[in-house]
């Protein structure tokens, strides 16, 4: 195998390596002595859904949008909101009126200038019914002028209340007073689209052969289910102080594989496997790493006529919420530095009140004799009881998947028929509903408890569970409208915990090896947006 240390530049364009501040061989603000190769190349476990901005719904999507493309703002290494392609913005005295002000040196990677005109056709774009973006509900949450109109098809995508003023001024007009808008604006379906390319080349627009982009790279390579390649862009207006020439994502379901080829030298990130850190963290201690994140790990139950009938009862689904010893699977089994879940918000959310939960003080036998009790309740016998559990190819996942099984059998009776699929089919049978109880992982786009909570609306288009509460989506509304909407969302969780559509397991840290000369990995935002151009690797 070769290590990724001695592969040559000449891969990297002639253009890029001429604008490099390596010459300087020294970081521009640090001073530190640079690597005289700034290749990252890092582990996915899955094909990205889309790069599309418009059309995205996947992380790993996220991270190559944030590298390909720039919205208006962005996020530092402590997820402050800092400028992106826009330098300022204000707002009326409400909070109804935000107008942003974008730099005059934004290009597109075929030299047109980024101007506002480009945002407002993105986010008509986004909330157009025609587009059929799996993200459209964000723009419904950003609760921009006539967005619902939009959405339903009852008014054209022109009277969304988003203009441009001039190439540089753009004005959104939100319906209700909403102080947080301009952190939704580091999320990537805000990000600006080239109407040009998207006309030119439909759904093809995004291949490395087609793609305009703003961002500081450019995708140049794409092969399937295997590697995609993206480079810095030389005409990012903030290419100066951009350090990494080349960014390689390679796509290996494996875990343990890829923690073999991470220690071979074929990557400089990975997750780690399950149950792993503490023996890498001991033998590779500046190497093994682990930090909260905004995400939650859970299982959703369905709860539409297309599902086992037990699991329309709220004391079905509290039961199996109370076996689940979370503790096993975040100390025995994943061993990084997780968090048990008993609420969908993780408690790390900003301005969060989480509220009393009875099952978190209990000990895990009393959980049990509960849930059991429960399920007599219910008047079941659990052996009669037979559930579809669906999670996405991965090592992980079918751990966890296989650890809750045994526990549901174990303690109620209940039997687990176990389905794995590839992503892409995962999503399609979450979205028809073709599962009794399903994995999913959620991170918040922006960190308030709405950016979970929203997913509990009985209209939201990831409300794979089908749960329906005119409570909930009475709160939901009114935290729209609400300066402090912190009780709602306390009450929210509440509610969770009564009717059990979903069933926390772990709120996620980032669990990773990663060479100890990458430096700047923002390890302090736990939404953990993070961006290549603000990497770079350290002389050994």
């Amino acid at each position: 195998m070769i290590s990724i240390r001695t592969l040559t530049s000449t891969t990297i364009l002639g253009l890029m390596l001429s604008a490099s501040p390596l010459a300087a061989e020294t970081h521009p603000v640090t001073n530190e002595a640079l690597a005289d190769e700034q290749v990252f190349v890092y582990r996915v476990g899955d094909e990205f859904a889309s790069i599309d901005p418009q059309l995205s719904e996947d992380v790993q999507g996220g991270e190559f949008i944030r590298d390909l493309f720039e919205g208006l703002m962005n996020q530092d290494a402590d997820g402050n909101l800092v400028p992106g392609v826009a330098t300022h913005f204000e707002a009326n005295a409400d909070n109804t009126v935000y107008t942003f002000h974008l730099r005059d040196n934004a290009k597109w990677s075929d030299g047109k200038p980024v101007t506002a005109a480009d945002f407002e056709y993105a986010w008509k774009r986004l909330a157009d019914p025609e587009t059929a973006s799996p993200y459209s509900w964000f723009a419904e949450e950003m609760g921009i002028v006539n967005i619902s109109e939009v959405m339903a098809g009852d008014l054209d995508p022109s009277e969304l209340g988003v203009k441009a003023l001039d190439d540089h001024t753009l004005e959104v007009r939100l319906e209700n007073s909403m102080g947080h808008f301009p952190l939704m604006t580091t999320s990537e379906p805000t990000f600006p689209s080239p109407r040009w390319a998207v006309e030119a080349h439909g759904d093809d627009w995004t291949k490395p052969e087609n793609i305009v982009s703003n961002g500081a790279y450019i995708l140049t390579e794409r092969v399937p289910q295997e590697r995609s390649v993206r480079e810095r862009n030389p005409l990012y207006w903030d290419n100066q102080n951009t350090i990494l020439e080349r960014v390689e994502a390679l796509v290996i379901s494996d875990e343990s594989a890829a923690l073999t080829r991470y220690l071979a030298d074929e990557l400089h990130r990975t997750e780690v496997p399950t149950g792993q850190f503490g023996a890498l963290s001991e033998k590779h201690p500046e190497e093994a790493v682990t930090f909260p994140r905004l995400c939650s790990y859970y299982y959703f139950i369905n709860m539409t006529e297309n599902t086992h009938p037990a699991l329309l009862d709220p004391r079905v689904r509290e039961a199996l919420y109370l076996a689940i010893d979370r503790d096993v699977i975040t100390n025995a089994i994943l061993q990084g530095g997780e968090f048990p879940a008993y609420s969908f918000t993780p408690e790390a959310t900003a301005n969060f009140v989480s509220p009393a939960n009875p099952a978190k003080e209990m000990t895990q036998a009393e959980r049990d004799e509960r849930a059991a009790a429960l399920l007599a309740e219910a008047g079941f016998d659990g052996s009669e009881i037979e559930l579809d559990l669906l999670y996405n190819t991965s090592e992980s996942h079918k751990k966890i998947a296989i650890i809750v099984s045994q526990m549901w059998k174990q303690k109620l009776g209940v039997e687990t028929v176990l389905q794995n699929m590839e992503w892409k089919t995962f999503l399609e049978a979450r979205s028809n509903q073709e599962f009794d109880i399903g994995r999913a992982g959620w991170c918040g786009p922006y960190n308030l408890a709405s950016s979970f909570l929203d997913l509990m609306s009985s209209t939201h288009a990831y409300n794979d569970a089908g749960f329906a509460n005119a409570e909930v989506d009475r709160l939901l509304d009114e935290a729209k409208v609400s300066a402090d909407p912190s009780a709602n969302f306390t009450r929210i969780e509440e509610i969770l915990t009564t009717e059990y559509p979903i069933i926390p397991i772990y709120h996620y840290a980032g669990v990773y090896m990663m060479d100890e000369t990458l430096r700047n990995w923002p390890v302090n935002n736990v939404e953990q947006k993070w961006y290549s151009r603000a990497l770079y690797f350290a002389a050994e």
